[in-house]
């Protein structure tokens, strides 16, 4: 498949017609890694995204045609065919949400907001990409650091070592690096990049293991449980960076972030007025089992955040320590 794809010149296309709403842009935006993400792009109107695929590297175009209600897709690379046939499951075609609002209904405190907040972004899904190593490498550079921090730290890598994307992608965008160049890495780098020892020795750990971590983001959310026994046997890696990984790579709709410096002061301040902390948080998604991680993407998107309490942390430079 993949020698084909290379020989061809331009663009392999898909157009699929989803079964209801759906916004590609918020439904493709837990993909991106800050502003600069060299990874994707919102840019003329459609997604870019490149991907490391089964195949190679790959460059996707997304675009939607409002009078038909269709999105096209277009792809480069030796992983154009792969993107385009995943396509539908990483907008969110296999995500369930039919039974939601009337288990939310259901569900006592702060219901209302939940279901005025679903109301509001029908065209939210939960998608997957079916590449775990490719979200399991940014959500270890954003443990325990503020997002600017990781996300310079990423760029940097990416940069370095990622690949130009294929085909016609706008500048500078590149194509997550493979693991054995992730595991080749010098520790030099590592601190250029501004990540510590001991995120670099857990990605690089991990890249070890990267086709056992594929494999059962291949299963979508029925491999999420599994993947959360293999993740959190790894050196370094815990509860909220498993769910971190399954929500992107296996489109889990239950996978709550415990741990999250942000997402307990959301989801008490949005439910019941209050700021809590993760038990409190757990306590009160209960009555959402299946649908946690939805829920808590739904009140950020709503924008319910508590007042902040001080000033802002800063993005350390780990570069100059």
């Amino acid at each position: 498949m993949g020698d084909a794809v290379t020989r061809v010149a331009t663009p392999l296309e898909r157009r699929w017609r989803p079964d209801g709403p759906l916004d590609v842009t918020l439904t493709l935006s837990p993909l991106r890694r800050g502003a600069h993400d060299p990874t994707w792009r919102a840019e003329g109107g459609a997604v870019w995204r490149t991907c490391r695929t089964p195949y190679g590297p790959g460059t996707l175009r997304v675009t939607v045609d409002a009078r038909e209600g269709a999105v096209r897709g277009q792809a480069w690379g030796p992983g154009a065919e792969w993107l385009l046939e995943t396509l539908p499951a990483m907008l969110g075609a296999d995500d369930d949400a039919a039974a939601f609002p009337a288990l939310a209904r259901n569900a006592g405190n702060g219901a209302e907001v939940v279901l005025r907040a679903h109301r509001s972004h029908p065209g939210l899904r939960i998608g997957r990409t079916m590449r775990a190593f490719e979200a399991l490498v940014p959500a270890v550079l954003e443990q325990k650091v503020v997002g600017r921090e990781a996300w310079r730290a990423w760029r940097w890598l990416l940069r370095r070592y990622g690949e130009p994307a294929p085909g016609p992608a706008p500048e500078g965008m590149r194509v997550f690096p493979e693991p054995e160049v992730w595991r080749k890495i010098p520790s030099w780098d590592w601190h250029r990049a501004g990540a510590e020892a001991v995120r670099a020795r857990t990605i690089v750990n991990a890249a070890r293991h990267a086709d056992k971590l594929e494999a059962t983001a291949e299963a979508g959310r029925d491999g999420s449980a599994a993947a959360d026994r293999l993740l959190r046997a790894l050196p370094g890696i815990g509860v909220w960076t498993s769910a971190e990984i399954r929500q992107r790579a296996h489109g889990d709709p239950d996978a709550v972030s415990v741990g999250d410096y942000h997402i307990p002061g959301i989801v008490g301040w949005a439910l019941t007025g209050r700021r809590t902390d993760d038990e409190g948080m757990l306590a009160l998604l209960a009555p959402y089992r299946g649908h946690r991680y939805r829920v808590t993407r739904l009140l950020e998107i709503a924008g319910h955040r508590p007042p902040p309490r001080g000033p802002r942390m800063p993005a350390r430079d780990y570069r100059s320590f």
